[in-house]
């Protein structure tokens, strides 16, 4: 049973009282729950908690009532036929019931309440079960697992009370890591469900590639800029440098590159569901790359993004001059337009979400109240709050606990 907020800080009312823990199991059908407090409804009990879930069509379905009072007149006491009927009631329909003595209700949580989120391609039972014992071994204690999603990854969510938000994710990170699954920590509380702007990096993140290098195909220069991207990414130049370095072997291409590229780029799996949920369900959604404007506008117009920003290709005379104009976008200046997108939305920092895989994304992700690595160079992975390693960008939705149930539940809404 799982208590439904955090205990005040003085004692409830009643909160000694005697309680029966009545527990139904069994094959799920309609009507069972109705059933069930329909049969209890005769011994006029109060509902202290509920819950309910079914796996494989199976139910488990957990009552926490006050024990009745016993009748009027009677040397006995309601308990005993309530529980008499209830065992009844269970069998008539092939279910099994259970009901525990006790009193009052939950035990009070432990202070500090994070959300454990688990992505696994599988998820084995080697990992669940090293992932539980690092919880316990931080302090923590297991609430409340509940599976996100089964496809496109199996994720599975850890309600966790009793632990720090860090020390859980210092702890889980090495071990996600040996596991080879994803492991998200986040705090708990409202602040997670009104996290209300993302924001993308664009090459390898939103896109499956380095535009740079599509321009550079066409300038029969692309291994030479690849290597150059790559060692950037890595944080091993100065973005600026390389940027400048990069743009200059595309100089005396013909402007009718641009439609070329524009063609040629990949969206990344699941690119097109992230975008479209989160704006269904209200959230505003940006880009920031290190790219060009020539592509990013494109994709900003076919995706509804709210927000985009990147560098501009300079194009004189039908001709791509090898230079940018205007301020480089870098690392520096993703931050900065971080903080621009989310004071024009009217979103704290604190709600804002930023997604890259590059080391020139590394103050973004440390700017947003959750920086996600997405399949990210080691130096990337190692400074973000979380790092997805599938390659799915809606799993991102996950970590913001969205369901996928309720993915295509926001599939079916209209605009």
């Amino acid at each position: 049973m799982s208590a439904s907020q955090t205990p005040p800080a003085t004692p409830v009312p009643g909160d000694d009282l005697p309680t029966l823990l009545v527990k139904i199991f069994g094959k799920d059908r309609p009507g069972i729950t109705a059933g069930l407090f329909d049969t209890l409804a005769a011994y006029s009990v109060d509902v202290v908690d509920i819950e309910q879930m079914v796996t494989r069509g199976r139910i488990t379905l957990c009552a926490l009532v006050t024990a009745p009072s016993p009748a009027e007149g009677s040397s006995g006491t309601s308990e005993g036929d309530l529980r008499a009927t209830v065992h009844s009631w269970a069998e008539s329909l092939n279910l099994q019931a259970e009901i525990i003595s006790g009193r009052g209700d939950n035990r009070p949580r432990g202070t500090g309440r994070s959300h454990v989120t688990v992505l696994g391609h599988p998820l084995t039972a080697e990992t669940a079960a090293a992932i539980a014992a690092a919880i316990t071994a931080t302090g923590g204690n297991i609430d409340r697992i509940f599976r996100l999603a089964k496809y496109p990854v199996t994720a599975v969510e850890f309600a966790v009370s009793g632990a720090a938000t860090e020390a859980l994710r210092s702890v889980l990170a090495p071990e996600a890591a040996r596991l080879g699954v994803d492991v998200a920590v986040v705090a708990a509380g409202l602040q997670r469900r009104a996290q209300r702007l993302v924001v993308m990096d664009v090459d390898s993140t939103l896109i499956q590639d380095e535009v740079i290098e599509l321009f550079a195909a066409h300038a029969g220069c692309e291994a030479e800029v690849a290597e150059v991207t790559a060692a950037a990414m890595r944080g091993e130049l100065d973005f600026e440098q390389s940027l400048h370095a990069r743009v200059e072997l595309l100089g005396g291409l013909d402007a009718s590159v641009v439609e070329a590229v524009r063609k040629e780029v990949r969206l990344t799996p699941g690119a097109r569901t992230l975008v479209r949920t989160l704006k269904r369900l209200g959230y505003q959604v940006g880009v920031v790359s290190g790219g060009f404007t020539q592509v990013t506008d494109a994709l900003q117009e076919e995706l509804g993004l709210d927000f985009a920003s990147a560098n501009t290709l300079e194009i004189v005379d039908g001709k791509l001059t090898g230079r940018v104009t205007g301020d480089i976008v870098d690392r520096a200046g993703k931050a900065r337009l971080l903080r621009e997108f989310a004071q024009q939305a009217g979103v704290p920092l604190a709600q804002t979400v930023a997604i890259g895989d590059g080391a020139n994304d590394l103050d973004m992700l440390n700017t947003a109240g959750l920086g996600v690595a997405f399949n990210a160079k080691p130096v990337v992975r190692e400074a973000a709050h979380t790092a997805v390693n599938v390659p799915f960008l809606d799993t991102v939705l996950y970590l913001l606990g969205i369901t996928r149930e309720e993915v295509e539940a926001a599939d079916t809404l209209v605009g």
